[in-house]
């Protein structure tokens, strides 16, 4: 049998192609109950880019234990962090698209559509392209909101965007974006945000910069993820002037007995109070928005072990979300890597002018200030 491919019904000469861009997160359950979250996390936990391990044993584990069991406790952990308009990530993530689409019209008006996809759950990668398609977009830039490289996040966008074009009659042309962990608008962003908490806040002892963790046995097969996380965490501490002893950086959210990356953000929080660190700062520059593994697994479990452990105070400096800074970076990211197609008139790219100080002077004193 010949494959089917999709394609327009009818071709509308007299329409001008248009660019689509697509920031695309992680995903959400649609509720924060144990029959979502089974839905959730067997179509999340399925992908082979999640989860390394020999197809037919891992189906078994999967569907013959953790799907019996951890919907239910997942559910109750959603539960405690899912705000008035839903899953905090889709909020956040939203809010962020409507933020770059409507900086980039100021700039390139009526031919740009930007939409926002998730990995995992809805808006599917596969509705949102094909909406797109039917708007008349012939070309698509994609845009993970992962900062740090990972072949379980990055890789597997790629993977949904593939999946559904392999389909397509007409294939569009494809650009799809990679890291920027050391982007100077990226670092400039987060040091600021810290900078703009401990204003307002106070200065802690200690600042931990906490990424999500991996298998050690992926860093090892070579993926990228660890040094760039390490590059990202040097590059804030440094913009933040910030000496040896006043930050460190860990790895969370571990799942399973393989050994992870380490540190381990769990051990460490235990750790801390008995090393004299009493009043302690997080910050998750791995994710783009807040979501369970900030708002839950730090904001909430994180600063109650902490503080068990003998800890004073333990204050969660929120994602970038939708700040004016984050939907500036990923403009500015958007116009550069989309130049040269016919949508991004030259004199329109150069139009955007971003204002950001090499050094804002509130970051570049914090080294010598007060705590």
């Amino acid at each position: 049998m010949s494959k089917r491919f999709i394609g327009q019904s009818r071709l509308a000469h007299n329409r001008s192609p248009r660019l689509g861009v697509v920031l695309v997160n992680l995903g959400t359950p649609e509720a924060p109950t144990p029959s979502a979250l089974r839905r959730y996390l067997a179509e999340f936990l399925s992908d082979p880019r999640v989860v390394e391990l020999p197809p037919l044993l891992w189906r078994i584990i999967l569907h013959g234990i953790i799907l019996r069991v951890r919907p239910k406790k997942s559910a109750h952990a959603y539960a405690a962090v899912w705000g008035e308009h839903g899953s905090p990530l889709m909020t956040a993530s939203k809010a962020l698209t409507d933020a770059v689409r409507a900086r980039l019209s100021e700039h390139v008006p009526g031919r740009i559509s930007v939409a926002l996809a998730m990995r995992y759950g809805q808006p599917a990668i596969a509705d949102v392209l094909r909406r797109l398609q039917a708007d008349g977009v012939e070309r698509l830039l994609i845009v993970p909101l992962y900062p740090q490289y990972s072949g379980a996040t990055t890789g597997s966008v790629a993977d949904g965007v593939f999946m559904e074009l392999q389909r397509w009659r007409w294939v569009p042309e494809l650009r799809l974006l990679g890291a920027y962990h050391d982007d100077p608008a990226y670092i400039g962003a987060i040091a600021d945000s810290i900078a703009d908490f401990w204003a307002v806040h106070g200065r802690s002892e200690r600042l931990m910069i906490s990424f999500h963790g991996m298998p050690k046995a992926t860093h090892e097969a070579g993926d990228p993820y660890f040094c760039q996380c390490h590059k990202t965490a040097r590059l804030i501490a440094e913009r933040l002037a910030l000496a040896d002893d006043e930050w460190e950086m860990a790895f969370q959210s571990r799942f399973g007995a393989a050994e992870w990356l380490q540190p381990y953000v769990a051990e460490r929080l235990q750790a801390l109070p008995g090393e004299g660190v009493r009043h302690l700062s997080v910050v998750c520059p791995g994710f783009a928005c807040d979501c369970l593994e900030t708002l839950e697994e730090i904001a909430i479990q994180g600063k109650q072990s902490f503080l068990e452990a003998g800890g004073a105070r333990l204050d969660y400096i929120p994602a970038l979300n939708a700040d004016e800074r984050h939907a500036t970076l990923h403009v500015e990211r958007i116009l550069r890597h989309a130049a040269g197609w016919p949508e991004l008139e030259a004199e329109a790219a150069s139009a955007l002018i971003i204002e950001r100080d090499e050094v804002p002077a509130r970051v570049a004193t914090l080294g010598n200030g007060p705590k």
